[in-house]
Parts: C-alpha cells; structure tokens; sequence
C-alpha cells in the first residue's frame, strides 16, 4: 500500500482537511490546545515506510515453520534465562500479585524487545498519524490510537515528537500501544511513574497485569501438540482464535488431552519443519493472542517460555 496521491500532495498533516477536522474533535471532547495540536502536526508528514511494514506483518506471511526460527534462537533463551535470573524477585512478586508465570512474563517481553534490547526507532507520533490518516483498512483504530497517545503525553507530560516505538506505535519494553499504556502499565517499582521504557519492574508488572486483565488462569494449560491428523479434525478447526470446540468433540474424534483445562479449545494446524502439526489451545492461549491477535505470535510466545524454564532449571 502507498500514499494516496493527496497525501503525497501535502508538506505536513496540517495541510490535511481530515487533520483539521480530527484536531476540532478532540480538542473539543478532550479540552486539548488546537493551537498545540496545530503546531504538532505541522511538523510530521505521512511515513510510506509505515504503510509498507503494515502490510506485510511476519504473523501474515510466513508459515509457522518459517516465524519460529525468529524466536526460537538460542541467543533468545539464553538472554531469556539470564533475565529471570537479573530480575527473580520481581518476576516472583508479580507471579504472586497476578497469577502470571515468570517465564510467560519474561517472554512476552522476550519477543516483543528481546529483553528490551530493540524497542523500535520510529517516530511514534507520525507513525500512528500516517495510519490514523492513510491506512483505511484500520484507520478508525489508529485514530483512537492517536487520540491516546496525545492523552498519554499530556498525561505522562513529555513531548510527543520525541517518543519512538514500533512502526504501529507500540512502545518500550513491553511494546504497550497508547490505549493498552494508559488502561494496563502500572507503577511496579513505586516511584510515582509508569515506566516501561527505563523500568525492567514496570514492563514486567506491567506485562503481568495485562494478562490479570485479559483474565489469564493461574495454573492452568496453555497448549499441546496432539498426534492426530488435521484432516482428522478439519470440522473442528475454526479461523477465530477465541476457544469454542468442546473438548467432548476432541474426545469423540480420540484425542487425548492432557493439560489441565476445564473450558473450550481452539484447535490450530500449523505448518512446521517436518509437515503439519496439530495444536490444541486452552484458555490461556487466547489470552496470548489478545496481547498480538496471532496463533503464531501465542505459539513462539509459549515455545519460547517452555524454552526459558527448561534451561533455567537444568
């Protein structure tokens, strides 16, 4: 996707009917400056780079046996353990505070940032602008986005042309978008800030608190590989992520699961090295694909913890 020829057409947003109409609203509804908001969008103009990435995301294009290699390195599950180990207390205290396991927490932020390592260099003011202006397939979204974020700055008091992020906005350790920041980032370290940009507790209590939120079941399964063919189970698999196959209909079909987890499935074929693999999601699968709304994202997420506590504990 690319600009459309008037986008291409304007020096900065401001020169955008549809940006002069947004800053009306929301400066009505939300008591913001107009002539602040005037001199902010001023200085951006949209970001092709942006609208190319947006459209090509890794969880759209590639197969299971290509999206986990990404993660799944061993550099990824050393740092991995290396963080647990640097941050033990607070993990634990924000397993005991929200349900959440230690190495879940540890690698959601292991695959967002690899541990806060690459947090994003895009301009997140102008990347959220350009989506919330030129990407019709989700532009209603981003508007909102776009609205948080101006909130969140005004909030948190900092300038929005300085933050950087991901080039759909998501920002610091945990790759919290604007709305996700405001709703679930919480103060862990308590020194009167929600910081997940500097604050190893902030994103880990955070990340946790995200989860409690999406109502994440302490204890319970996440997924398992079943030994069965997909065609076997083809009426049973669904494109919606969210569980609705009775594990009665598993059992009709002689699947065995093992994993403690009294509610429905969803039932995932994915293509891996060596042929297909069959999947079973509980739960608290799903609860992994509302932080990324991917089966890929939840599966390298799970794999890539399982990874972590195995070689912590050997």
């Amino acid at each position: 996707m690319s600009l459309s020829a008037m986008s291409q057409a304007f020096a900065n947003y401001l020169e955008n009917p549809e940006v002069e109409k947004y800053i009306a609203e929301i400066s009505a509804e939300h008591k913001l400056g107009q002539a602040e908001l005037k001199g902010l969008f001023k200085k951006i103009s949209p970001q092709q780079s942006v609208l190319e990435k947006i459209a090509r995301p890794a969880e759209k294009r590639l197969e299971w046996k290509d999206y986990r290699p990404i993660f799944l390195k061993q550099d990824r599950i050393e740092q991995g353990v290396e963080f647990m180990r640097q941050n033990a207390a607070l993990l634990e205290k924000a397993e005991k505070q929200y349900g959440v396991p230690a190495e879940i927490i540890t690698a959601i932020i292991g695959v967002e940032t690899k541990y806060g390592r690459i947090t994003g260099d895009h301009p997140v003011f102008s990347s959220v602008a350009t989506l919330a202006f030129d990407y019709p397939p989700r532009s209603t979204f981003f508007r909102g986005e776009l609205t948080e974020f101006l909130l969140f700055a005004r909030e948190e008091r900092f300038d929005p042309l300085t933050v950087k992020g991901s080039y759909a906005g998501a920002m610091g350790m945990a790759q919290f978008i604007s709305s996700s920041y405001r709703r679930y980032a919480v103060d862990f370290d308590g020194d009167g800030k929600r910081d997940l940009f500097n604050s190893r507790a902030d994103a880990i209590g955070s990340v946790a608190n995200y989860f409690k939120a999406h109502k994440w079941i302490k204890g319970e399964a996440v997924t398992e590989r079943v030994k069965i063919s997909g065609d076997a189970l083809q009426p049973l698999i669904r494109d919606d992520l969210k569980p609705s196959v009775g594990q009665q209909a598993l059992t009709a079909k002689g699947v065995k699961l093992n994993g403690k987890s009294a509610g429905d499935v969803v039932v995932l074929s994915l293509q891996g090295s060596d042929g297909e693999e069959v999947w079973v999601g509980h739960h608290n699968f799903y609860v992994i694909t509302r932080y990324n709304h991917s089966a890929l994202y939840a599966m390298a997420v799970y794999q890539l913890s399982e990874a972590i506590k195995a070689a912590a504990d050997a």
